[in-house]
């Protein structure tokens, strides 16, 4: 049985022949991949890189009786991939492609789902059949096959006219052509800054072949290793003999950073990001403006695909969180800590975890110190003296 085979036990994509799904905008929901080349940009795939390794390091969380799902989501969502190659492959899909689809692996009577894949297509279309939707994925190897749109999940971001899917990476294409350009003009500038050394004017030579050759024994007596006096010798031939002062062609330092600051505010990323020396207060901003809504999107398409309405009414869900004091100095952890531990929101195996500590036994108990009282019951039981 081949992998897309085991991924897509319920569906038949010879069965799934039907019309275009019909939606109010009257857009065809057909997704193509972006062939812009933009994760072979040097720049673009180290913000992408960024983005994708902080956002493997999310942690998932199962609240409700599916304590397998929950260790599944917490090692290995499925035989090929651990947690953090799931969460790493998924972020850096989204970003390039901005659509990304998570398909279920069911167990083997379909009874219920044990881990997720990220499907990663040429293309993707919604068709309706029999009174169900369902996904027909083509791929580049030429196969095709299907899922029902009920129990799949799309992830997209710059999500306007399309009514599934991400509107692409387009708009970048001009920033990809000037970094295009800017590189192949640095080469090309050192490339023919170095070929011209020296210039001289051959007096009397008209015919190409006697320049050629004229040119040939200059270098051979002048230029060659032989020459190791660093003397050059001319005769009559010659009016006279000038050497070029190669210079480096350099492009003007405002325009790079122009190209890479219209990078770094596409993908949300910073120079500081990319180089590991952020501070806490850079890395919070990153991690609001970027990492969070990632994981808060992801959350909700894996617990509407996951669970039924009436599962989700009882409190079942699967949530992504990241400790967000990793990056705090240890004065910042200190503060946090103690304050959240003495009114009793964070156990002290939480608290040790912000300092990349093991849990110890009973560490798991919440406390709050012994002079907090309730406001309310201090009111309606009047002062101490009365």
């Amino acid at each position: 049985m081949g992998l897309f085979s085991k991924l897509f036990p319920k569906a038949s994509v010879n069965a799934v022949t039907g019309a275009y799904f019909e939606t109010l905008s009257g857009y065809q929901p057909v997704f193509r991949t972006f062939r812009g080349g933009i994760y072979e940009a040097e720049l673009c795939r180290a913000c992408i890189h960024a983005f994708a390794t902080h956002a493997s390091k999310l942690k998932p969380v199962v609240t409700g009786p599916r304590k397998d799902l929950g260790y599944s989501l917490e090692t290995a969502p499925n035989p090929w991939m651990d947690t953090t190659k799931f969460l790493y492959k998924l972020a850096t899909v989204l970003e390039t492609e901005t659509t990304a689809f998570i398909v279920p692996i069911y167990d083997k009577y379909y009874e219920k789902i044990i881990g997720y894949y990220p499907v990663q297509p040429r293309s993707a279309e919604i068709r309706e059949y029999q009174g169900k939707t369902y996904i027909i994925f083509s791929f580049a190897n030429g196969k095709r096959t299907a899922v029902e749109f009920s129990e799949a999940g799309i992830i997209n971001k710059f999500f306007y006219s399309h009514d599934f899917f991400g509107e692409g990476n387009g708009a970048m294409r001009d920033t990809l052509e000037l970094m295009k350009t800017q590189q192949q003009g640095i080469s090309e500038g050192i490339k023919q800054s170095a070929v011209i050394r020296f210039i001289g004017k051959l007096v009397g030579a008209s015919k190409d072949k006697t320049i050629e050759e004229e040119r040939q024994r200059w270098r051979k007596y002048n230029l060659a290793a032989e020459n190791s006096g660093g003397i050059a010798l001319v005769d009559g031939k010659y009016e006279s003999i000038q050497q070029i002062d190669s210079k480096p062609y350099l492009i003007d330092a405002e325009q790079i950073k122009a190209i890479q600051e219209n990078v770094f505010s596409y993908f949300g990323c910073s120079k500081e990001i990319l180089q590991n020396s952020f501070s806490p207060q850079q890395w919070d901003a990153y991690y609001e403006g970027k990492v969070e809504p990632f994981a808060l999107q992801l959350s909700l398409v894996l617990t509407n695909m996951t669970f039924t309405s009436e599962q989700r009414v009882r409190g079942n869900r699967i949530q992504f969180t990241a400790n967000r004091l990793q990056y705090a100095s240890t004065e910042q952890k200190l503060k946090v800590v103690t304050d959240l531990m003495d009114r009793g929101m964070m156990s002290r195996n939480e608290g040790r975890e912000v300092f990349n500590m093991e849990p110890v036994e009973g560490g798991d108990e919440y406390m709050i110190r012994g002079e907090y009282v309730n406001a309310a019951d201090k009111v309606e039981g009047g002062s101490d003296n009365e």
